[in-house]
């Protein structure tokens, strides 16, 4: 096989840049100085501008860094389970991952890394709580709108679907989330958190026939991830509450006038 000339290289570039009109001159500007130097700026804006579109289509918010997770704290977490999740080889296959445990564990935060990690690597990527799509899927008045709005749904490469067992709903919210998982298996992945092991999502989903199956086929091929502890809010809730106390009684000792 031979290698490929400086001419296939700009071909090659000019073709993905679409710029048509100077891959038709190619050949006679093919070794001037400036062609490669202009592509390449062309190059990283349109990937600055293709980066800054996915992040805003991703609506993950603002979000803390995972280095700011304190591993120390919950019970039990696998942090080699975690931190190989950001190799985002589970996308390759189409691998759903299933964050649970209590509230205020970090699962969120989690989520979002992963999701702005994948964006970073190339990927769309959606981020959205279980209330919003749900919802959003249950307000369409026909069929056509619905099919449309599955279609948003299903088309980026991750669908990141946040507090999931938070509120409970009824069977055609059930219905619809079965859609979403059932089009996207072996597909495209899902990352869930939630705060319900799956033998309480029928709390979640109360009189919906669907509940087993969706759990089936969520899990078919999923990685779970579990996170045991207390509430890192309620914790951090305390300890600026207890701050706060011990300013007001500094403040008070402060303020006393001398005898």
């Amino acid at each position: 096989m031979t290698e490929p000339t400086l001419a296939d290289e700009l071909r090659r570039r000019l073709k993905r840049l679409g710029l048509h009109a100077t891959l038709a001159e190619l050949d006679q500007i093919a070794h001037e100085a400036w062609l490669s130097p202009l592509l390449a700026r062309e190059e990283q804006e349109r990937a600055r501008r293709s980066l800054e579109r996915r992040l805003r289509h991703a609506k993950i918010g603002r979000f803390r860094p995972l280095a700011d997770f304190d591993w120390a704290w919950p019970k039990r977490i696998d942090r080699e389970q975690i931190e190989a999740l950001f190799t985002l080889r589970f996308l390759q296959d189409a691998t759903n991952i299933v964050l649970v445990g209590a509230n205020g564990l970090g699962k969120t935060l989690i989520a979002q890394n992963l999701a702005h990690h994948a964006v970073l690597q190339g990927h769309r990527v959606r981020f959205i709580t279980a209330a919003e799509l749900l919802s959003d899927l249950a307000a369409q008045e026909t069929a056509s709108a619905l099919q449309r709005r599955l279609r948003h749904h299903l088309r980026p490469d991750l669908l990141v679907i946040d507090e999931l067992g938070y509120l409970s709903y009824g069977h055609r919210h059930a219905d619809l989330l079965f859609e979403i998982v059932s089009r996207r298996y072996t597909h495209k992945s899902i990352v869930i958190t939630t705060n319900k092991a799956f033998a309480e999502w029928s709390t979640v989903f109360p009189h919906a026939s669907c509940v087993v199956t969706l759990v089936d086929r969520l899990v078919h091929h999923a990685e779970i991830v579990r996170i045991e502890g207390d509430s890192y809010r309620h914790k951090e809730a305390q300890e600026r509450e207890a701050k706060r106390l011990a300013l007001r009684k500094s403040s008070s000792r402060r303020a006393k006038p001398a005898s």
